[in-house]
């Protein structure tokens, strides 16, 4: 009787978040001309969307008096309304829809990353993950944080508090 092994368990890699000192290197290594990327990254670190949020948004999306953006239809079919990014400006409703495919942004992420000299395990979702770590940070509630992505359950948020294990140590050398 063959004794069968235990499937391993699929590692759980911690999100690697764009912070905010490394979004401002890529930010200036994106050229003057590259008003897309520009728009695509501000979007994606400011609002917390994922690439295919950003290449779907439309101007009628955007509601500028509550400073808002509506995203209809995301990942799992959920609609969710989330912040319009601070450094959000008039200009930048000229390059709505988005002209660029998915992996074009991909590549426009990686090739300006890499010209900032970050780390290249970097993704265009890390800015997504910078968005959450930096709410996080801040001390949103894990619930409005849920919410912002648009996860159906707080176990996926819960990732981002467990991405910043240099909190858990501080707490530990506070209390002893």
């Amino acid at each position: 009787m063959e004794v069968s092994e235990k499937p391993k368990k699929k590692r759980k890699k911690l999100p690697k978040a764009v912070k905010g000192e490394e979004f401002v290197q890529i930010m200036k290594c994106v050229p003057q001309g590259d008003k897309i990327a520009k728009v695509s990254f501000i979007l994606s670190y400011g609002a917390g969307l994922r690439i295919s949020e950003v290449v779907k948004l439309r101007k009628e999306h955007i509601d500028e008096i509550r400073n808002t953006i509506s995203i209809w239809d995301a990942k799992g079919g959920v609609d969710r309304t989330v912040p319009l990014p601070k450094f959000w400006r008039k200009w930048m409703f000229a390059y709505l829809p988005i002209p660029k495919s998915i992996r074009t942004l991909e590549r426009k992420f990686r090739k300006y990353s890499a010209k900032a000299k970050l780390p290249s395990f970097y993704t265009f979702h890390s800015l997504r993950h910078g968005f959450a770590t930096r709410l996080i940070e801040k001390g949103v509630p894990i619930t409005h944080v849920q919410t912002l992505l648009g996860h159906s359950d707080v176990s996926t948020t819960g990732v981002y508090i467990k991405a910043r294990p240099m909190d858990a140590l501080q707490s530990y050398e506070e209390s002893f």
